[in-house]
C-alpha cells in the first residue's frame, strides 16, 4: 500500500514566494509564516526545537525545526548538510522518546507544505503503510531526499527504511 501521494493539480508551493524575514518581525505575522516567527523566539545557536503541532486534528504530533532560516520556502535541503544532519538526528531521537519503536519521521514535499520554514513531523508510525519502495539507511546522515520531494523514515530491525520520492508523508503517523 502506497502512503503518500502526490496532489494532482495542486498549486505549488515552492512556486509562492516566501514572504518572511526575520529582519522584519510585521513581515512574519501570516500563518504560512508561522514557524519563521517560533524560529526567531529560539536563542541562538541551537541547531532543533520542537513545538506540538498546533493543528487540533494531530494531537498526536510533535514537530521538529532547524533554527536556522534558509532562502525562499525554506527548503530543508537548503540547509547546510551538518544542520541537516543534526535536525534529522534530533528529530529521530525525539521520535524515538515519544513512541520507543513504533516511531516514525516525515517531510512533506515542496509542492504540499503550508508553511514557508522547515520542519519534520514526528509520530507513530501507522500499522501497514510500508510501502515496497525504500531505501535501507543507518544513519540520519543518509536522510537526503531529492529537492522538493519528501521523506519519511522509520525503524526496522534496527535500521531504517527511507522513503522518499512522494510529496504528502505526514500521512503515514498517527494523528
Amino acid at each position: 500500500m502506497v502512503a503518500c501521494a502526490v496532489l494532482a493539480g495542486a498549486a505549488t508551493w515552492a512556486d509562492t514566494p516566501c514572504q518572511c524575514d526575520p529582519s522584519q518581525p510585521e513581515s512574519m505575522k501570516e500563518r504560512q509564516c508561522s514557524l519563521c516567527a517560533e524560529a526567531e523566539k529560539q536563542p541562538a545557536g541551537i541547531d532543533a526545537f520542537f513545538l506540538k503541532d498546533a493543528n487540533p486534528r494531530k494531537p498526536n504530533r510533535t514537530l521538529a525545526l532547524p533554527r536556522l532560516h534558509t532562502p525562499g520556502v525554506h527548503p530543508l535541503d537548503a540547509l547546510p548538510e551538518q544542520a541537516r544532519i543534526r535536525l534529522w538526528t534530533a528529530a529521530i531521537a525525539k521520535a524515538k522518546e515519544l513512541w520507543g519503536d513504533e516511531w516514525a519521521v516525515a517531510y512533506n514535499g515542496d509542492r504540499v507544505r503550508t508553511q514557508c520554514h522547515a520542519h519534520i513531523h514526528i509520530g507513530k508510525l501507522l500499522p501497514g503503510v510500508e510501502s515496497g519502495e525504500f531505501v535501507v539507511i543507518t544513519s540520519p546522515a543518509e536522510i537526503v531526499p531529492k529537492p522538493g520531494e519528501g521523506v519519511w523514515v522509520h525503524p526496522v530491525n534496527g535500521k531504517m527504511h527511507m522513503h522518499t520520492g512522494e510529496q504528502i508523508c505526514e500521512t503515514v503517523l498517527l494523528r
